[in-house]
């Protein structure tokens, strides 16, 4: 079961815990878990205009690896899982 960590803004809905651990085969299951645990949290990781989708500025982090499939991100051996802000950028 992997680690799930969270930035302070999403902390208040795990009782202030930085990191909780939650089952899922893939990413959108695991948030499902996260819901049931944490009521509230998915509104705050699911984007609300697509339920396919990570909410707007939000990454999702897997051992280290930024995700591009979204919530379809399998989770198979994964020890951590990080929600952090989306950086965007290029050249100004």
């Amino acid at each position: 079961m992997p680690a799930v960590f969270f930035q302070t803004p999403l902390r208040r809905f795990t009782g202030g815990r930085p990191s909780v651990e939650a089952a899922g085969a893939t990413l959108r299951e695991l948030i499902d878990a996260l819901e049931d645990a944490y009521p509230g949290i998915r509104e705050h990781l699911v984007n609300p205009d697509d339920a396919t989708r990570l909410a707007l500025g939000l990454a999702a982090v897997i051992d280290g690896e930024p995700t591009n499939m979204g919530l379809l991100t399998r989770l198979d051996g994964v020890r951590e899982v990080h929600f952090l802000p989306a950086i965007a950028g290029g050249a100004g």
